[in-house]
């Protein structure tokens, strides 16, 4: 009897020819000289011990590597991606010329997605190429590795509670970043607003 072979994933990134306006403009420049002007994105999931994967997705201003808009959801839906879109944009005011970047997930190349994103230039890593977007996938990578580990995660409410208290009492507040000079994501902000 032939043996049956079962692929057990599925497809989420654009093929890279699948358009002309999947272009890499932040083109791993990860320092930008102002807060506001690069916003990049991603998702990364979250196991539960009842409710399976949970899903976070993250909006980081690459200046300061602050986390400014986080989702936590049981889907990915395309619809949280937007919704994340919704809570940066209400919490800080978009830059002249402010550039989000992203990886070409589903999500991120939905038919919906750029009238969220319509008053921002639109840049996306290369196909298979994480490097492109690599603040952001170090972001996931730490608040796994010095938060979630070794914890027996029950379900979505405990898992929000957990990245909440790392995102919003530890990491933005006061954890110290190198990037920022051994400062906080909050503390190296006030120090750039202080300098203008």
């Amino acid at each position: 009897m032939k043996a049956q072979w079962v692929k057990h994933f599925t497809y989420t990134t654009t093929d890279s020819n699948c358009s002309v306006k999947l272009q890499n403009i932040l083109d791993e420049q990860f320092n930008p000289e102002a807060s506001n002007t690069v916003r990049v994105s991603d998702i990364t999931y979250i196991e539960t011990k009842n409710e399976g994967f949970v899903y976070l997705t993250c909006i980081m201003d690459l200046y300061s590597r602050k986390i400014i808009a986080w989702t936590l959801s049981r889907t990915l839906e395309a619809c949280y991606v937007s919704e994340t879109v919704e809570k940066a944009k209400a919490r800080r005011n978009l830059g002249k010329t402010l550039l989000f970047h992203s990886d070409r997930g589903s999500q991120y190349v939905s038919e919906t997605f750029p009238n969220v994103i319509e008053e921002m230039i639109h840049s996306y890593s290369k196909k298979a190429y994480p490097w492109d977007n690599a603040c952001i996938e170090s972001f996931h990578a730490l608040i796994k590795r010095e938060w979630l580990k070794n914890k027996q995660i029950q379900g979505y409410e405990e898992a929000y509670r957990l990245v909440f208290e790392y995102i919003e009492a530890f990491y933005n507040t006061i954890r110290i970043h190198s990037h920022c000079g051994y400062l906080s994501p909050e503390q190296y902000e006030k120090k750039y607003v202080s300098s203008q």
